[in-house]
C-alpha cells in the first residue's frame, strides 16, 4: 500500500480554518510545536489520522528546516494548494515572532537574575518531556511494525547512546527504513 502525502483529504478544510488552526498551533507551541500540532491537527480538528500525521511529520523531519513548518507546507498544500501553504506558514509563524521579540526584550533586562536562569532550565526539561510524551502517544496510536520499532531503536541508540552525528544517522535510517519496508511488503 503506497501513501501519497498529497492525497485527497477526507473533507474540505477552508482557508480561514487552516489559518486559524495553525495560528493556534503557533500560539500554543511553547515548549515544542509538535505536541500541539498533533493535538490540534489529529485530536481537535480531525484533519488527519495519527498515521497520516506521523508520515507527514516524518517527511518534515528529514527535510531541512523545522519539521512542523515543513509539515505545515505539506498540509496547507493538501487542503488548499499554494494559498494553503502560505496561510499555514503565516498562521504558524505570526504569533511566535511577536512573542519572541517581546520576550527577547524582557530577557535582555532580566538575563543576569539567577532565578530566571533556573526557570529556563525547568522550561527546557518540560519541553523535552512534552516531545517524549507526544512520541510515545504517536507510537501507541499508529501500532508500529517490527521494522518501525527497529528503526526507532537504532535511531535512539545511534544518537543518545553512541552520540553519532545526526545527519549521517538520519540518512542511514531513511535508507534502512525504505529497504525494510520494501522487504516486508514483498514477503
Amino acid at each position: 500500500m503506497q501513501h501519497d502525502l498529497s492525497a485527497s483529504p477526507r473533507r474540505n478544510i477552508g482557508k480561514a480554518e487552516l489559518f486559524l488552526g495553525f495560528l493556534k498551533i503557533g500560539l500554543l507551541g511553547f515548549g515544542g510545536v509538535a505536541p500541539w500540532a498533533r493535538h490540534i491537527i489529529v485530536e481537535e480538528k480531525g484533519w488527519l489520522t495519527d498515521k497520516e500525521f506521523a508520515e507527514i511529520l516524518g517527511v518534515g523531519q528529514v527535510l531541512p528546516g523545522p519539521n512542523v513548518v515543513n509539515a505545515s507546507v505539506i498540509i496547507g498544500n493538501r487542503f488548499q494548494g499554494p494559498v494553503g501553504v502560505l496561510l499555514c506558514l503565516l498562521g504558524q509563524m505570526a504569533m511566535p515572532v511577536v512573542i519572541v521579540i517581546g520576550l527577547a526584550m524582557v530577557y535582555q533586562r532580566l538575563a543576569s537574575i539567577p532565578e530566571v536562569h533556573a526557570a529556563l532550565i525547568g522550561a527546557a526539561a518540560a519541553s523535552a518531556g512534552m516531545v517524549l510524551g507526544t512520541a510515545l502517544k504517536m507510537i501507541r496510536n499508529i501500532r508500529p511494525t517490527a521494522v518501525t520499532l527497529g528503526i526507532v531503536g537504532l535511531g535512539f541508540a545511534s544518537i543518545a547512546l553512541f552520540r553519532w552525528p545526526l545527519v549521517p544517522v538520519v540518512v542511514g535510517l531513511v535508507v534502512l527504513a525504505i529497504v525494510g519496508t520494501v522487504l516486508v511488503r514483498r514477503s
